[in-house]
């Protein structure tokens, strides 16, 4: 019996080596592989240069892509022709691949990588070996994961490997190159400048873990990355503390996480259903925090807190009378950490910028059934340069800054968003209804008394002037809006009307 080893990642590949070797088999080997089994480990392999006649060229390039190696891969061990071929050719059959890639990913994830860089760790001689290998799976195994050296050992070393155990095997090496294969595309698209979306998107992923259910107790849930990834974002956050995440659990935690991080002033948002109950920017993180949670006390009862900034002890002791699920920050002063860490069913996780990207490409990604729907995402920033003012009276400073605030705070929130703010702070808000005025009344009826001074924000146009009249009717003195609708004009009447003065900002919001 013959095995051909040729891994990047040589983890356990001695041990392996040495247990092949008890097994009965002989081993061929390549390059960096070779002097690890041969010299560190003391181990009887052959060269693959030696076993084709062929030395290594191109600085190793070309090394396993020989007609004696896949020859003795792909030959059928049932088929009696195939088997005379390799007799009258003078070719072994190799009955194990042992194989890994070169780090592609790992490569290209460095922040001073190059082309050229990246193109040397494109792997071909070992792509093809393992897809060789799989394809033939049950006359030749292929082992691509350090993982499965242990219990691949045994079985060779007892009964052997069986067709299913094979296939499992075949199936896992077709995986580890399509994961590389996707990877690699990614990142040449990733390099392209034109803009517009893939015409052919080639994602795979990894599962981190199983949760203990989805949505709902009856459905399945689990939490996977895209291969290769880099780490950043809620999918890669740390758990310093609590009970293990639920699928809802991480869902509104990358909402709060979201949320604060559009924003560049201190800010904190509390999280009920996905949608920002809460909302503030302030300084003092603590105070971003209190006016967060006075924005709506009884929605925040149970929700998610999400910080864009390191987490102080002050903001922490604020947070004490509170039953929150999560909370989730880029960092946390010590004390502040164990202020937390004193609630017993509360999570606490750390979060580092990124993790956005999806094969390369920073993509918006919806299925529907029978396909998915891809977009850019819906990226705004708080600048104001290309807003006009449709009313007879401007914003004030102050008016602006809260309108400011307000536009991004609506991105956030469900269509047909409507968002009621005062001193950067969401004091109402109406969520997912399909007509917008009930989301005016919500948020109405959410701010109550603060309503009076503050500003509206709303994600989408208005399509007649009944929303203004109910606006100003609750206090409401300032509005900003994409504008576009066909009633403009009533609209604008309305707010002249009543002294308001409103913005259009050209940009819809929508977010369903």
């Amino acid at each position: 019996m013959r095995a051909l080893l040729s891994v990047f990642d040589k983890t356990g590949i001695v041990e392996f080596g040495q247990q092949l070797v008890d097994a009965g088999f002989e081993l061929v080997s390549t390059g960096g592989t070779h002097r690890t089994l041969a010299e560190e480990g003391g181990l009887p392999v052959r060269q693959v240069s030696d076993v084709t006649g062929s030395p290594e060229i191109l600085d190793g390039r070309v090394k396993t892509l020989h007609p004696v190696v896949h020859g003795g891969i792909l030959a059928r061990r049932d088929l009696p022709a195939h088997m005379q071929e390799l007799e009258s050719n003078g070719i072994s059959a190799i009955d194990l691949i042992v194989g890994n890639l070169y780090p592609f990913a790992a490569t290209i994830s460095e922040p001073d990588v190059t082309l050229d860089d990246a193109l040397e760790n494109i792997d071909i001689g070992g792509p093809t070996m393992l897809r060789a290998a799989a394809k033939n799976f049950p006359s030749v195994a292929v082992v691509v994961d350090p993982e499965d050296y242990g219990w691949v050992a045994e079985r060779l070393a007892g009964e052997g490997l069986s067709e299913q155990e094979r296939r499992s095997l075949a199936a896992k090496a077709f995986q580890h190159v399509a994961e590389y294969d996707a990877t690699v595309a990614g990142y040449l698209t990733e390099q392209q400048e034109d803009s517009s979306l893939p015409e052919k998107l080639n994602l795979t992923f990894d599962q981190i873990t199983t949760l203990r259910y989805g949505e709902n107790p009856h459905q399945q849930g689990g939490l996977y990355v895209p291969s290769g990834a880099s780490g950043g974002g809620i999918a890669s956050a740390r758990q310093l503390h609590g009970r293990e995440l639920s699928y809802n659990n991480l869902m509104d935690a990358d909402a709060a996480w979201r949320t604060a991080s559009d924003f560049a002033q201190p800010t904190v948002a509390v999280i009920k259903h996905a949608n920002p109950c809460g909302l503030s920017s302030h300084d003092v993180l603590s105070q971003a925090y209190l006016q967060a949670y006075e924005g709506d006390t009884v929605s925040a009862f149970g929700g998610i807190v999400g910080f864009n900034r390191t987490v102080t002890a002050a903001a922490a002791e604020a947070m004490n009378p509170v039953f929150y699920e999560v909370v989730v920050a880029p960092r946390y002063e010590s004390e502040a950490l164990e202020i937390l860490q004193k609630k017993r069913n509360l999570r606490v996780l750390e979060v580092d910028a990124g993790g956005s990207e999806l094969g390369g490409i920073d993509l918006d990604i919806r299925p529907i059934t029978g396909g998915v729907l891809i977009q850019t995402p819906d990226t705004i920033s708080e600048s104001a340069t290309e807003w006009s003012t449709a009313t007879e009276r401007a914003p004030t400073e102050a008016e602006m800054d809260d309108l400011a605030f307000a536009w991004v705070a609506c991105k956030h929130i469900k269509s047909n968003a409507i968002v009621f703010a005062r001193n950067r702070t969401l004091v109402g808000m109406g969520a997912g209804q399909p007509n917008r005025v009930v989301s005016v009344h919500l948020s109405q009826r959410i701010a109550g008394e603060k309503a009076k001074g503050c500003v509206l924000a709303s994600d989408a146009f208005f399509p007649f002037p009944d929303n203004i009249e109910l606006a100003a009717e609750a206090g409401v003195t300032a509005i900003i809006q994409p504008g576009g609708s066909i009633r403009d004009e009533e609209v604008i009447a309305a707010a002249n009307n009543h002294g308001l003065a409103m913005v259009f900002t050209g940009v819809r919001h929508f977010r369903h």
